[in-house]
């Protein structure tokens, strides 16, 4: 079937969430929950940076977010790896 082909088999949830005052649609495979919490966290970061930041405008606070958040991330997967090297030494 022409057009029928997706990255996943899993079906596509489609959930409304709030973050830091506006309704977004996210589309994801994952589960609804899953997609509420990622929301939830996200907005919790933005309102945290928002908190000690408080003249920043929306758009430089999500800037902020996301580098935090890809911090973050880089800082766990190097902690992963760091412990399979030491699994892998075992």
């Amino acid at each position: 079937m022409k057009g029928a082909f997706t990255l996943s088999n899993r079906e596509k949830n489609r959930i409304t969430v709030d973050i830091y005052g506006q309704q977004y649609v996210i589309l994801g495979t994952e589960s609804p929950s899953h997609i509420r919490h990622v929301a939830m966290l996200v907005d919790d970061k933005m309102r945290q940076i928002s908190s000690r930041n408080p003249g920043l405008d929306v758009n430089k606070l999500a800037v902020l977010t996301a580098v935090n958040a890809v911090n973050d991330y880089l800082k766990m997967k190097e902690h992963l790896e760091r412990l399979q090297i030491e699994q892998e030494k075992e």
